[in-house]
């Protein structure tokens, strides 16, 4: 039998709470490239901002050949699924998913509307594939709360494999903690390029140390 969009919530449901969560797995190309958490714009262009709906993360494929989206979903912290893919996804491709499109799955799903459900304080992101009856982890990233801030993307430089860093152009982090900000802007939907050298945060006492 055809294995439906909730079988397929059944089944992640089940294995998740019967099997440990495995890492990797064959379409391992799949990668989380960009989360934003704390939303201060409309970025899922509805005409109206959202705390809820214009959360995003995006997905890219670093591999050579196309991806079938259909087996993974995206949860967080808590482990209950907030979206389930469809379609396919080609070598580079990027692929954005807002939280009117989770309020509009969790809908369809007969689930409780959370949207993504990203926390501001931190949480975890955290993309599963359902594979042969196994829950795999394909790619994951836990966050602290100044990355949460408002309009603060978290982004892996270069795409799909580089270090997680903050694109804090639109909301300057001057703090200490990691990830620092590098000064450009999120990028949903587009390759994560930034052409600005981030600066180090510091103090007047300790530039007049290095001119004295």
């Amino acid at each position: 039998m055809k294995t439906t969009r909730t079988h397929l919530f059944t089944l992640f449901a089940l294995t998740l709470a019967l099997v440990p969560a495995l890492p990797g797995s064959g379409a391992a190309a799949v990668r989380l490239n960009e989360i934003m958490a704390g939303p201060a714009t409309d970025w899922d262009q509805s005409g109206a901002f959202s705390t809820r709906d214009d959360e995003w993360i995006e997905i890219v494929n670093d591999g050579a050949a196309p991806v079938d989206l259909g087996a993974f979903l995206f949860t967080d912290a808590s482990g209950t699924p907030r979206f389930g893919f469809s379609g396919m996804l080609a070598p580079g491709e990027h692929r954005v998913v807002f939280g009117s499109d989770a309020v509009t799955w969790e809908r369809d799903n007969g689930q409780p509307v959370f949207g993504l459900s990203l926390g501001n304080t931190g949480d975890s992101a955290v993309l599963w594939e359902i594979a042969a009856g196994e829950t795999l982890i394909v790619d994951s990233y836990d966050y602290v709360s100044h990355a949460a801030a408002a309009d603060r993307a978290l982004g892996r430089s270069p795409d799909a494999n580089g270090a997680w860093a903050l694109f804090d152009g639109m909301n300057p982090y001057v703090g200490s903690a990691d990830p620092q900000g590098n000064g450009c802007n999120p990028t949903p939907g587009a390759e994560n390029v930034c052409d600005i050298t981030p600066v180090e945060p510091t103090s007047w006492g300790r530039l007049k140390s290095i001119y004295r």
